[in-house]
C-alpha cells in the first residue's frame, strides 16, 4: 500500500490536541517534551489545556501544530514509513512535512516555526491586514476581482483550497471591496477570518529576511521522500529547493488545489493520511480528487486504525 502524508496548517489547532496521544504513546510524549525544551516554555501544556485564545496566537499555534503532526508520525513511522511515497502540508503544515521526510530535525523545526510565527505576528501588527474565505463558484476569476478591488487597497488570492473555496488576503479596505465584488460574482458566502495579518500576501514581505535567516540556521538537508510545495505544486527533495520554497511561502499563495491534483495524478491508489488535529485537509482532498482514499490520524484510535490498514 502506498501512503501520502498530509499535515494541516493554522486554524486546525484546538485545546486538547495531542494530549491523549502523549498519554498513550511514549514516542508522542517525547515529541512534546522536545518541543518544550527547544522553545524553553511549556507549550505542550497550552496545547493540552488551552486557553484557546492563547493557543490560537500565531507564534503558539504553529509549533503546537507541528508537534502534534510530528507526534503522530513518531508513533507510526516504523510501520508506516516504508509505505510513504510523498507528503504535503498546508502552509505551516509544509514544515511538518519536511520534518517527517527527514529534512529538518524536530528541535530545529519547532524553533523555526516558532520564529516564523513571531515574524508573521510582528509583521501583522506593524502592517495590519485581513483575510477572507470566498465560498461558492464565481462568475468571474478571483484574480480579476482582486485586481479590481486593489484600487481600494492591495488584495490577492492567498489560498486556492479547493473548487469553490478560495481565501483572499491583503489590506483591509481591499479585502472588504473584494468580498463585495465576489458576492456580486456569485459567491455563496464571504467570511472574514480571525487572523493576525495578511498571510500569503505581499504585506508579509518585511518578514522574509528574518525567515530566510532562520531557515539558514535550521540545518535543513535533502528529504527522504518528495514533498509537494505550496508555492509551486511541484515535488522536491533537495535542500536548496526546500529552503527557497519555504522562504517564498510567506508572500505567495498556497496552491493546495494544484498540490492535491498533482499528487492524485501521481498516486491515485494511495491512502492519503492527515496527521494532526481535525479533518480539514481530508475534506479538501475529497473535493479536489473524489476518487482517492483518505483518513485522519490524530488520536490513539486513529493510530490503531492506520496501523491495521497498512498491516
Amino acid at each position: 500500500m502506498q501512503v501520502v502524508l498530509l499535515f494541516p496548517g493554522q486554524g486546525s489547532q484546538k485545546p486538547g490536541m495531542g494530549k491523549d496521544l502523549a498519554w498513550a504513546y511514549p514516542a508522542a510524549a517525547e515529541v512534546f517534551r522536545t518541543m518544550d525544551h527547544a522553545l524553553g516554555i511549556e507549550l505542550s501544556q497550552l496545547a493540552f489545556e488551552g486557553p484557546e485564545e492563547e493557543l490560537t496566537k500565531t507564534l503558539n499555534a504553529q509549533p503546537a501544530l507541528l508537534a502534534h503532526g510530528a507526534a503522530v508520525w513518531a508513533v507510526v513511522r516504523d510501520k508506516v514509513g516504508p509505505h510513504v511515497v510523498a507528503a504535503a502540508g498546508h502552509s505551516l503544515g509544509e514544515f511538518t512535512a519536511y520534518h517527517a521526510a527527514g529534512a529538518i530535525n524536530l528541535d530545529a523545526a519547532v524553533a523555526l516555526v516558532r520564529r516564523r510565527g513571531e515574524l508573521m505576528w510582528e509583521t501583522g501588527n506593524a502592517r495590519p491586514g485581513a483575510m477572507a474565505a470566498i465560498l461558492g463558484d464565481l462568475h468571474a476569476p478571483i484574480e480579476g476581482i482582486c485586481e479590481e478591488a486593489s484600487a481600494a487597497g492591495l488584495v490577492v488570492p492567498a489560498n486556492y483550497n479547493s473548487p469553490g473555496q478560495i481565501v483572499i488576503s491583503g489590506e483591509v479596505p481591499g479585502v472588504e471591496k473584494a468580498m463585495e465584488l465576489a458576492k456580486a460574482a456569485g459567491a455563496k458566502r464571504c467570511i472574514k477570518l480571525n487572523v493576525s495579518g495578511a498571510f500569503h500576501s505581499p504585506l508579509m514581505e518585511p518578514a522574509e529576511d528574518g525567515l530566510q535567516q532562520a531557515l539558514s540556521m535550521a540545518g535543513i538537508t535533502d528529504a527522504r521522500f518528495p514533498v509537494f510545495a505550496n508555492v509551486s505544486a511541484e515535488p522536491t527533495k533537495w535542500q536548496v529547493s526546500i529552503m527557497h520554497r519555504l522562504a517564498r511561502q510567506l508572500t505567495r499563495p498556497v496552491l493546495w488545489t494544484g498540490v492535491v491534483s498533482r499528487m492524485a495524478a501521481a498516486y491515485p491508489h494511495a491512502l492519503y493520511v492527515e496527521m494532526g488535529p481535525g479533518s480539514v485537509l481530508s475534506g479538501l482532498v475529497r473535493k479536489i480528487a473524489p476518487g482517492v482514499q483518505t483518513m485522519t490520524c490524530g488520536t490513539p484510535a486513529d493510530v490503531e486504525q492506520l496501523l491495521a490498514k497498512v498491516g
